[in-house]
């Protein structure tokens, strides 16, 4: 990974062909879907998601709604996506409890390379230019590499509680981040591997 740039592209009709196909190797490799900002759910009407998309950035928070941007990870010298990252710019009562301010991915065949990390990393910064200090990520407990990956970054496990998701109970762990000290605490790390620090 020494020599490689990622940066974060806004989703855009150019990427259709590509963004359907980053979805349908997830089912390939019957992995879960997360972070992709419910594009799993409009595959076939990839303009109505970009619609839905810009809908997001405008939203004003509610107790059922809040400002959230999508990305895609993209890795620049193949130009491939190799993650996906939803980042909610604000939290409602109801993601406080459960959902936090990432939903993050990286697509099958390009896991165990640290890229969420690196996505991770670009997430903290955005919410960093909207202006949030802080941010609160979760992760059931089985999901070994997404709480790992949040620890790698100074994420502080905060509490662990349990959730009833469609009548199964799931164990869930609970980050909190100190946004500008986490920053500052991996710049060395992960500046290098960001293309012009630049959101296309």
């Amino acid at each position: 990974m020494e020599n490689e740039k990622f940066y974060f592209e806004e989703p855009s009709i150019k990427r259709k062909e590509e963004a359907i196909e980053y979805i349908n190797e997830h089912y390939k490799y019957n992995s879960k879907i997360n972070g992709s900002g419910s594009l799993h759910k409009y595959i076939n009407n990839y303009e109505g998601w970009l619609e839905k998309l810009n809908n997001d950035k405008n939203r004003v928070s509610s107790d059922d709604i809040v400002p959230a941007l999508t990305y895609f990870l993209i890795r620049k010298y193949d130009d491939k996506i190799v993650g996906m990252i939803n980042i909610r710019l604000r939290l409602n009562d109801k993601l406080k409890k459960y959902g936090g301010h990432i939903g993050y991915g990286i697509r099958p065949t390009e896991r165990v390379k640290g890229y969420n990390k690196i996505n991770l990393y670009l997430a903290l910064k955005v919410l960093e230019d909207y202006g949030n200090k802080d941010a609160m990520l979760q992760a059931e407990t089985y999901n070994i590499a997404s709480w790992k990956t949040m620890e790698s970054l100074g994420g502080i496990r905060t509490k662990t509680f349990d959730i009833d998701k469609n009548g199964k109970i799931e164990h869930v762990y609970e980050y909190h981040f100190n946004i500008r000290k986490c920053l500052e605490d991996n710049k060395d790390t992960y500046e290098k591997y960001i293309f012009n620090n630049k959101k296309a």
